[in-house]
């Protein structure tokens, strides 16, 4: 069946990501190979110290990542989309979205960037015994309430920002589990929220004399595979205000995206792992067991089929980064230069790679936002160097590409060298790894870990979401996700797999080293340098 076929006869998928600078809609065929896809670029805004997206932004968002998915159909194949055969939708994990009575959003939707939950965080580590981040739904819940915050006492339902859209869409309150374990803790052997943790946070707040308890308020936890509604008249006109999309269609529970990274880099069986690096980097790791000890810098979350996740997530990533390579836009411009971004870029990755092991001694924080890993509450982007250093432009960029990793080699030491967690595999994915080669060699080093990278991979959450859709109807009896993503997903393809360079590896420890020691000029830099 030719793609336009596939298209008309209703049998595409699609699956529309919300990542933190760009929504990706992918259109998928019954083989999972992508067909069409549109985007669209936003930012978050950080409104009375908030960092946030309106709602109005989240709708244009979503319809025009949406129409570009349809205008490239009518592109390529000259025909509308009417029919699919399932939808699915993920966006970035965790977050604070409550509404009232009438559904209505109470506060502005704060984000998973949000450092502002420190009090509410260690208090619920302490209940439950078990690490509570900051960015989790439930230490944004219980802030609110150690604020004294007026809204409290009005929600009827909170949710995610991927649960937000699937609800309006299909009238159901509903989580994948991957994305409901950024929520709250999920027990293993149910695979819904923890229910012990569930009763001590109702038991806490007790005397707050609310009208709900936890559950009343919290989506329902769906498995992978699982039935997630369908897209109502209402919704369809939501995702397709031009109305030519039908109602009726299936949708798979809501994911996260770094249950999407998983899928799509087939990293959910136990002693796999990816990293997702792009605005924030993550990695995570399938455990085959549950950790000896709680370490603030380990989250543990879960596949989207429920198996334990660990998870080492930092707010920051490439966004400095990328701020450095646009001076050097502006510096080419002024010439009179015109830059071809994709050029500009790939040039000064590969750059970095004729530096010095170590950086030459140079040293960058890219804290854009608040840095967990490092208790920073704040983001202070630096670059520091001593008279000495080894001041050039291929140290320059090799160091601002070893600080987009740097917290998270502090994270996985403790989780590979602490934990002793084995891992057979680690892929990665994201805009770090646009640059062949180069982002990935670093990573490796970083790591000490072969590295590999799939050419999917390069489709992302989106596209692992449409795999998530794609399995809800395709999948045999009893066939599981794991199964289903090797056999009928990834059959056949390897990737392409970098290893440790020793040097590397070595000047990269050299690197954190500097990281670590530096880490009180940050501080200072936070404490004398008001927003």
């Amino acid at each position: 069946m030719s793609a336009r076929e596939m298209i008309d006869s209703g049998k595409a998928v699609l699956g529309i990501e919300f990542g933190s600078t760009r929504i990706k809609a992918v259109l998928v065929d019954d083989k999972n190979a992508p067909i069409a896809s549109g985007s669209h670029e936003w930012e978050n805004q950080l409104v009375d110290n908030i960092w946030t997206y309106s709602i109005d932004m989240i709708w244009a968002g979503l319809q025009d990542a949406y129409q570009g998915m349809t205008a490239d159909v009518e592109k390529q194949y000259g025909t509308k989309v009417t029919k699919l055969a399932a939808i699915g939708f993920s966006a970035m994990m965790h977050g604070y979205m409550a509404f009232g009575a009438d559904g209505e959003i109470l506060v502005p939707f704060r984000t998973w960037r949000n450092s502002i939950t420190e009090e509410a965080s260690e208090k619920l580590t302490e209940l439950f015994q078990y690490n509570i981040p900051q960015r989790w739904s439930i230490a944004h819940l219980y802030q609110a309430i150690l604020n004294g915050e007026e809204h409290v006492k009005d929600i009827e339902f909170q949710t995610t920002l991927a649960g937000y859209i699937h609800w309006k869409l299909t009238g159901k309150k509903v989580l994948g589990v991957g994305e409901a374990s950024g929520m709250f803790p999920i027990d293993i052997a149910t695979g819904k929220f923890h229910q012990t943790m569930v009763d001590k946070f109702d038991t806490a707040v007790a005397d707050k004399g609310f009208s709900w308890k936890l559950l009343d308020i919290f989506p329902e936890v769906l498995s992978a595979g699982e039935d997630a509604g369908t897209l109502t008249e209402e919704g369809a006109k939501l995702l397709d205000p031009s109305g030519n999309l039908q109602a009726g269609i299936p949708l798979c529970p809501p994911e996260g995206d770094a249950g999407t990274g998983m899928v799509a880099t087939n990293s959910v069986a136990r002693r796999t792992g990816n990293v997702s690096a792009g605005t924030s980097v993550f990695s995570m790791v399938v455990l085959e067991k549950e950790l000896e000890k709680v370490y603030p810098e380990l989250d543990l979350v879960t596949t989207p089929s429920g198996d334990l996740v660990a998870m080492v997530h930092c707010n920051n990533c490439t966004s400095d980064l990328n701020a450095w390579v646009g001076i050097f836009r502006e510096f080419a411009e002024s010439f009179g230069i015109d830059v071809d971004m994709n050029k500009l870029f790939g040039t000064l990755y590969n750059k970095a790679m004729e530096g010095d092991p170590d950086g030459g001694n140079l040293l960058a924080y890219n804290y854009i936002s608040g840095e967990n890993i490092t208790g920073m509450e704040e983001g202070r982007p630096l670059f520091v160097r001593t008279p000495n250093s080894k001041f050039n432009l291929a140290n320059f960029m090799r160091v601002n590409l070893y600080t987009s990793l740097g917290a998270l080699k502090i994270g996985m030491d403790i989780l590979l060298k602490e934990e002793k967690v084995k891992v057979d595999k680690l892929l990665g994915h994201g805009g770090l790894f646009k640059t062949k080669g180069v982002g990935q060699q670093i990573l490796a080093d970083a790591m000490n870990t072969p590295i590999s990278v799939m050419e999917t991979a390069g489709e992302g959450g989106a596209w692992g979401i449409a795999v998530l859709a794609s399995y809800m109807i395709q999948k045999a009896e009893n066939e599981s996700l794991g199964d289903y993503l090797n056999n009928k997903v990834f059959a056949g393809q390897e990737g392409s797999e970098l290893s440790p360079n020793p040097e590397g590896v070595k000047g990269f420890d050299e690197f954190i080293k500097i990281y670590k020691a530096g880490l009180p000029i940050e501080r200072a830099a936070l404490d004398s340098m008001a927003l």
